[in-house]
């Protein structure tokens, strides 16, 4: 999410306001901001939720295999636990990206709103 949300190719316009004329603009860009961060994040937290999910049922399956004490069912299990171990290491990349894309995000929020003080501040 480098970049300032005005360069995204995926804008919402929140409300009526910039529409109407009711709002000013830098209020519009801010809630256009928010509205891409909150999809950045609801992605993200859904790809972690999907692997999750995947896991809850490889868990499972180890369990019952577990149970049987079938020796070939048991030998299964230790597949079943890297994919569960690889499915970890997913999650862990998904989080480690999500904060650092919301982590930039926030800088360059914070950024824009200091340059646009500086020139409020050039104009009066």
């Amino acid at each position: 999410m480098a970049g300032t949300c005005r360069n995204k190719n995926k804008r919402f316009n929140i409300g009526a306001k910039k529409a109407n004329g009711d709002g000013d603009e830098d209020d519009t860009e801010g809630e256009e901001c928010n509205v891409v961060v909150w999809d950045t994040l609801s992605t993200s937290f859904k790809m972690a939720q999907a692997v999750l999910d995947q896991n809850r049922e490889l868990i499972q399956k180890v369990n019952e295999n577990h149970q049987s004490k079938i020796p070939d069912n048991l030998v299964k299990n230790v597949g079943l636990i890297r994919e569960i171990n690889g499915n970890i290491s997913k999650v862990i990349k998904i989080y480690s990206d999500l904060s650092v894309n919301f982590s930039e995000n926030v800088r360059q929020r914070k950024k824009d709103r200091e340059r646009e003080g500086g020139k409020q501040a050039l104009l009066n």
